[in-house]
């Protein structure tokens, strides 16, 4: 399956992404404060890919002008999302693309794709203290906060940290497009 936004390709990883995936991955500002370990080599790239990014709802972010990958974005069951009809929205972003709205354009195609294809009812997301590019992401798809947890355990890398979850409702996401869809209308 492949999603479409203005600028956007979404679509499964491959393999023969591992070395664009290492480019932006090997980056101690990407991985980390997401709570994942820095990439050590192509080879380790490929390996995330055949593993954990190969997952079903797990998608590479391309760009439409160099068909090349530039980041992820994805939903998964588990941590916050346990019943059915609920998944947790996940997400990063090499650092050359920070501040264009790019995560936040492929979020936004994924959150569609959780309500109207998936058929969701709720889509959780956190992101871990100080990571406040992730918190203003979350803030622009309308989650809304629900706890801080302190004390959480990140195994990958581990660290004890302080994280803040925020869910979206269907209902909510719904609320949100009507009144997007009224407010250019006007």
């Amino acid at each position: 399956m492949s999603l479409q936004t203005q600028r956007l390709i979404i679509r499964p990883w491959s393999v023969d992404d591992a070395e664009e995936l290492y480019k932006y991955a090997k980056d101690p500002q990407v991985g980390p404060i997401a709570g994942w370990p820095v990439h050590t080599s192509v080879e380790n790239s490929r390996e995330i890919i055949q593993t954990t990014l190969s997952d079903k709802e797990i998608y590479a972010i391309v760009l439409k002008e160099s068909g090349l990958p530039i980041g992820s974005v994805g939903l998964y069951h588990g941590g916050l999302a346990k019943d059915p009809d609920e998944m947790e929205l996940g997400y990063w972003i090499g650092v050359p693309y920070w501040g264009q709205g790019l995560v936040t354009e492929a979020s936004r195609e994924m959150l569609r794709h959780a309500f109207e294809d998936l058929e969701l009812n709720k889509v959780w997301c956190a992101y871990y203290e100080g990571n406040t590019k992730s918190k203003r992401v979350q803030e622009k798809l309308g989650f809304v906060f629900q706890m801080r947890m302190d004390n959480v355990r990140v195994s990958a890398l581990n660290e004890i940290r302080v994280g803040y979850v925020n869910l979206l409702t269907k209902e909510k996401w719904l609320g949100d497009i009507k009144q997007q869809k009224s407010s250019k209308n006007k």
